[in-house]
């Protein structure tokens, strides 16, 4: 008898399905638990993941309070922006200061003789631009010697010292005007001629040996201000260093006036980044509500509902952020003193007219609450880096997770397996059946044709 090549052929039945089923229905309570612990798993990993994250973003925040950078920004402004600006570093010291600006820097700017075009011929030889003790020879000759030749031959020059050329078409032809790229008197420069045709000598300026050419469009000129009556100089309209860690930047002259330079600690960015601590340590306590959540009507929960790594982090941070950090007998010991308090959700509010208050009256012990070794910044980054390290709790705890991840990995490979097994018997059983029915039906088939051909009783075979 040939053997039976597709399961169910000799008996009709639907092996394939009934194997499926049949494997299905002994692997679904295995493949459930699976199912449901690598879920639990997955939603746990997320959690730690948004928890680091807050936390994270909480010592983001925390860290310009807690070095005392913050605390030491300082802000300058003027009252007469129009004369001018200010700007301080962290070095410049609070306080007030009278300016009057005398007069602003200028540029030497020098102008040339008319000429009929600038590609008129001035003539060939050699010039000469000096500015302090750097200098640059530049040869002129038929290639570069017209005006804009001229010119270009100058922008180009290399080592140029400082000057830059320019043509300024007027009514009366092209001129030829040379500017100093930088203001005050030690920028001034000369321009001296020599050899070729002379034409070149038309364009000299150097007043010390009498020399007068180019008419002076504008005189080299360093800005003059005073700072509470003392008399200062700059090569710029950008003063440094006249006050420690103040930046002037005059903007016009008002001779006979002075106005009120004010330094100042920048309070502004001082609340803003309180505020901005404030507002993640919120951010944390709403996400941890969130991941510890229990909904009746649905009962669905958070996936760290009564955890208790995130319990300890929430109930050791507000202690922290509870606690009194300040010295005996100072004004400000804790953050309910300077204006930040708990609420009834465990989030803080923050009072910014007391914080101002309290930065007004005694800025220096504002900022002894968050930095130094007693500090709200160290008490609470010691918190957060044994949360936040590489080997630390949360670190920990995913590698575990992740472990596991890793046993349901292999009990799913196991579980695959012994499935595979099952139906491999399962199939080798129906096809056995299968082939048994095959032969039952063959032999049922050819007993009833044999039965068919014997001659009824009272016949004879012919």
């Amino acid at each position: 008898m040939a053997a039976i090549t597709s399961p169910g052929i000799g008996s009709g039945l639907d092996v394939n399905s009934l194997v499926s089923q049949l494997v299905a229905a002994d692997k679904q309570p295995l493949q459930g638990q699976i199912d449901s612990q690598r879920g639990s798993v997955q939603s746990q990993l997320s959690a730690i993941g948004t928890l680091k994250s807050l936390l994270s973003s909480m010592q983001t925040a925390l860290s310009t309070l807690a070095d005392g950078s913050v605390f030491g920004k300082r802000v300058a402004g003027s009252d007469s922006t129009s004369t001018f600006t200010a700007s301080a570093t962290s070095t410049a010291v609070a306080g007030s200061y009278a300016v009057e600006v005398d007069g602003l820097a200028a540029a030497q700017k020098l102008q040339s003789g008319a000429y009929a075009a600038s590609d008129t011929v001035v003539g060939t030889g050699t010039l000469t631009l000096a500015v302090g003790g750097s200098s640059v020879a530049i040869n002129i000759d038929s290639t570069n010697n017209t005006l804009a030749g001229i010119r270009d031959a100058i922008n180009k020059a290399s080592g140029n010292p400082g000057v830059s050329a320019t043509i300024v078409n007027g009514s009366d032809g092209a001129h030829l005007v040379l500017t100093a790229t930088k203001t005050g008197v030690a920028n001034a420069f000369t321009v001296t001629a020599g050899g070729g045709d002379g034409g070149l000598a038309a364009l000299g300026y150097d007043p010390g040996n009498g020399v007068n050419n180019l008419t002076v469009v504008t005189a080299a000129k360093d800005a003059s201000l005073k700072i509470d009556g003392l008399a200062v100089t700059s090569a710029t309209n950008t003063v440094t260093g006249a006050i420690d860690g103040v930046t002037l930047n005059l903007a016009a002259a008002d001779v006979g006036n002075t106005h009120t330079l004010t330094v100042a600690q920048d309070t502004a960015s001082i609340t803003g980044t309180i505020n901005a601590f404030v507002a993640s340590y919120n951010a944390f306590v709403t996400g941890a509500k969130q991941l510890a959540s229990y909904d009746a009507a649905s009962g669905q929960s958070g996936p760290l509902l009564g955890d208790s790594t995130l319990l300890s982090i929430s109930n050791q941070l507000a202690q922290r952020l509870g606690a009194v950090v300040g010295a005996s007998g100072d004004t400000y010991r804790a953050l309910g003193d300077i204006g930040i308090s708990f609420q009834v959700d465990g989030t803080l509010k923050l009072d910014g007219t007391a914080l101002n208050n309290a930065l007004a009256a005694n800025p220096a012990q504002v900022a002894g609450l968050f930095t130094g070794s007693g500090g709200y910044g160290a008490s609470l980054n010691s918190l957060l880096d044994g949360y936040l390290d590489s080997n630390g709790i949360l670190d920990s705890r995913t590698q575990s997770l992740n472990d596991r991840s890793k046993d349901l990995d292999d009990q799913q490979a196991a579980l695959d397996a012994r499935m595979s097994a099952e139906e491999a018997m399962y199939r080798a059983q129906f096809t056995a059946l299968d082939t048994l029915l095959s032969s039952m039906k063959t032999t049922s088939s050819f007993l009833t044709q044999q039965l068919a051909n014997m001659p009824l009783p009272g016949q004879s075979n012919k």
